[in-house]
């Protein structure tokens, strides 16, 4: 058996967008090229698993690749993507050029010959990534492990974004928080929400599709087993009664502008709030968002072109 692959040619801001498009139109992995990614790889700063010394890396752009089961009407898939992927351009996103193409390959080609070039990458003082094929043993009593199937989702670690969120959830977590993590993709941060302490976890995306991504890779952590994961459009079906001492979120600045205004009211005065995803040229707008929305910025994080934000709900007074 083989695979089909639909490959689109983008530019770094849109990775995540189009990584999602792929998802949604039924791809079971995406694999991603991102010129970007050797750019902001720092030897002892591992910011992703792969051993670029032995990867054929890209020069410029980004190359998103989504794999499809065999059987899939080629033409009429390509043609969908390429319609959704040529739309990013109205919010905002550069994905030019944009261009889309299909292609078949062998299943080796991608279920396990991709698979040498990850490797177990320490991304935080206390946090490791270890893909699930590894047999790999803590270096000290601090090293917490998070096992993940790279080829289920994007949002698995190797991107700056979730790097950004996996060091502020170091930073701020004293334990037992009730947590809500939206738009969860891998449910990496859930996970690491877990290991490193939380209590209660809530995570959301956008459909059954991604629960069930999201499940397998909570199923890989014995410590994540009491994660709750729910189809949810955001907020949407999150009870309103609920009120959470920390949310996460790491999706793109055009998801994030209107969902702040709608975070106040699932937290408590003082409650963290963390978010990622954000674009060099999107922070100030970002910034402008959060403080409209009465909260109070208390760090901003930066890995190469992208932002993460550290805030917190205001406290009567401030």
């Amino acid at each position: 058996m083989g695979w089909h692959t639909i490959e689109v040619e983008t530019q770094t801001e849109a990775v995540d967008a189009v990584s999602n498009i792929l998802m949604e139109a039924g791809a079971e992995g995406v694999q991603i090229e991102d010129a970007a990614d050797v750019d902001n790889f720092e030897p002892n700063d591992a910011t992703v698993f792969v051993d670029w010394d032995k990867v054929k890396h890209r020069e410029n752009g980004a190359l998103v690749i989504g794999f499809f089961p065999v059987g899939l009407h080629l033409p009429e898939k390509t043609l969908e993507i390429t319609n959704k992927v040529q739309k990013l351009n109205d919010f905002g996103l550069d994905a030019m050029p944009g261009t889309v193409s299909s292609n078949i390959v062998l299943d080796q080609d991608w279920e396990t010959e991709w698979q040498k070039y990850y490797h177990p990458v320490r991304v935080t003082r206390q946090l490791t990534i270890v893909p699930k094929w590894e047999k790999y043993i803590p270096k000290d009593v601090m090293e917490k492990l998070i096992i993940l199937n790279p080829g289920l989702a994007f949002g698995t670690g190797t991107h700056p974004t979730t790097k950004l969120m996996l060091q502020a959830l170091e930073m701020i977590v004293r334990g037992n928080e009730k947590v809500l993590d939206i738009g969860t993709g891998s449910g990496v941060l859930s996970i690491a929400a877990k290991q490193l302490g939380v209590g209660e976890v809530l995570a959301t995306d956008i459909d059954e599709v991604a629960v069930r991504s999201a499940q397998t890779n909570l199923d890989l952590n014995p410590v994540a087993k009491d994660v709750v994961v729910i189809a949810s459009d955001l907020l949407k079906d999150v009870p309103k009664r609920e009120k959470y001492d920390l949310i996460v979120a790491n999706m793109l600045t055009e998801v994030l502008l209107p969902l702040i205004p709608n975070v106040e009211e699932y937290l408590r005065p003082g409650s963290k709030f963390l978010l990622s995803g954000i674009y060099f040229d999107k922070i100030k707008v970002i910034q402008e968002q959060l403080i409209n929305a009465n909260f109070i910025i208390d760090e901003i994080m930066q890995i190469g072109d992208w932002y993460g934000v550290i805030a917190h709900l205001k406290i009567t007074g401030e």
